[in-house]
């Protein structure tokens, strides 16, 4: 099934203003952690009401780093619609007491059969099947196109940004920038 791409979208940052995002209490709860970074830390989450899953990067918001936020909110806004991109359910702010960071939640779609990386570990040094490989290296491939296509590049891939949904979809996360 041929996706169609959509007009080159102009990247400038819209004007988020963080302080305003929405506090996430009684919206998601974090379940357990997933994943860390020098970015802080990646959790199972779910949605309190629907009960539905999701990938939660939380991050200690910095002075320093407030545009770099507000870029990476804006691309996967704008970019996340392709179906070998991890979706952006919403950003969140939890409020820290004074002299302590805010936390942002990037809240995205829930991998749950985990990265390339865990795959790879799993097969106890088995190769993976040539077809799984070639499944695989064609939707990083769709992604990466799409991606390009719209003058944004990943700056990361490797095996534990390329995750797998419970129904085998291989999708990109982590880190994309406009060129």
């Amino acid at each position: 099934m041929a996706h169609q791409m959509p007009p080159s979208v102009n990247c400038s940052l819209d004007d988020i203003d963080l302080t305003a995002l929405k506090d996430p209490a009684g919206i998601f709860e974090l379940i357990e952690v997933v994943g860390n970074g020098t970015y802080g830390q990646v959790y199972k989450g779910r949605h309190t009401k629907t009960g539905q899953l999701a990938a939660i990067k939380v991050m200690d918001v910095t002075e320093d780093e407030e545009e770099e936020i507000k870029l990476e909110i804006n691309v996967l806004k704008k970019f996340s619609n392709h179906r070998n991109i991890a979706t952006y359910y919403g950003a969140f702010i939890k409020k820290s007491p004074p002299g302590k960071d805010d936390q942002l939640w990037l809240v995205m779609e829930y991998c749950g059969a985990g990265s390339v990386t865990d795959l790879v570990k799993s097969t106890k040094g088995q190769s993976l099947k040539e077809e799984w490989i070639a499944y695989i290296c064609r939707e990083i491939l769709r992604g990466l196109s799409y991606l390009h296509s719209n003058k944004v590049i990943h700056r990361d891939i490797k095996g534990q940004n390329v995750l797998l949904t419970d129904n085998a979809e291989v999708k990109l996360g982590k880190p994309v920038k406009p060129v």
